[in-house]
């Protein structure tokens, strides 16, 4: 086992012989959005997102289906159509799976890649002075939330099915192309709790730059109102002794930070040159290419935010 559960990493990584590791994962999760086939495809966009963030390949999938026996068997099928979609776009095969009745629709992937053992992406190796690099903008649990009330426009929703249902898979490929020190994905535990887990496990500092942090526009204004998923303040409550906020950083702002995402960017820690050079391939490759923030030399708190 070359990569466990010690470092809060994004997938499990098992060395097979002297040139090949195995990658797996697994989640699954409720519908987030009304139409059942582009449920599927965030579903498995985010299955998939876990192999990327260790630098791997997908290989196989295996379908995990919750269902319950009052929707049509049709909705079932256009949420695999979905999540195939999107194996399919990723090079991967889907060979199987298992369903239960369930009072609640969820839908996720086992999902199993290779890569070399050397090329393994850690989300606990980051060096002190790196820069950090984000694929996907923030704001996307937070306008989920509105859309369950209905209060997204056409051209907000397109925004935020298009950045999950967007695969790693081309910002990873930049990443291993140009070479990188750590990354992990930024899901559920929202920006500042995956890049704590990066801190933490790297013994370092992470100072994060709220002014350059990519957001999906209409989520800061809904942030504003208050419209903030609980999740975001479970994020904050397992956080707060790891953070400090500069005193100018508003509250929505810090909110946003914490909100829990669903098929979310690569967080990429580089060297500072390496970093730019990223940047720059990353154009017109990921949904967005921001330097968000650097790592330095640890200091009281893991996470400092500017």
């Amino acid at each position: 086992m070359i990569v466990g559960f010690e470092t809060s990493d994004d997938a499990l990584v098992y060395q097979v012989r002297e040139d090949l590791a195995v990658v797996q994962t697994v989640d699954f999760f409720p519908p987030i959005v009304d139409d059942p086939y582009v449920f599927g495809q965030i579903a498995a966009a985010n299955s998939l997102s876990d192999i990327y963030a260790m630098g791997g390949e997908p290989t196989l999938s295996m379908n995990l289906i919750c269902f319950p026996t009052c929707l049509p068997m049709d909705v079932m099928a256009k949420i695999m159509q979905g999540g195939a979609s999107k194996v399919k776009e990723a090079g991967a095969i889907i060979a199987g799976g298992h369903t239960i009745e369930d009072s609640e629709p969820k839908y996720g992937l086992c999902v199993t890649g290779f890569i070399h053992p050397d090329h393994v992406m850690q989300n606990s190796n980051c060096k002190e002075g790196d820069l950090l690099v984000l694929t996907k903008p923030l704001g996307i649990g937070v306008l989920t939330t509105a859309n369950k009330a209905q209060l997204l426009d056409e051209k907000t929703y397109d925004q935020m099915v298009e950045a999950m249902a967007t695969l790693n898979k081309y910002a990873k490929d930049v990443m291993m192309e140009v070479g990188a020190n750590a990354c992990t994905d930024v899901t559920g535990f929202g920006m500042i709790g995956h890049a704590s887990e990066m801190a933490k496990g790297s013994d370092l500092t992470i100072e994060l730059f709220s002014k350059e942090m990519p957001i999906i526009e209409a989520a800061i204004e809904f942030a504003k109102m208050g419209i903030i998923p609980s999740g975001a303040y479970h994020n904050m409550a397992f956080v707060e002794n790891d953070v400090h906020f500069a005193d100018d950083v508003p509250q929505y702002m810090r909110d946003l930070l914490v909100d829990p995402i669903t098929s979310g960017g690569l967080l990429i820690s580089l060297p500072e040159e390496k970093a730019y050079d990223l940047v720059e391939k990353l154009q017109g490759v990921s949904i967005c290419n921001k330097i968000v923030g650097r790592v330095t030399s640890k200091k009281d708190k893991a996470i400092m935010v500017f």
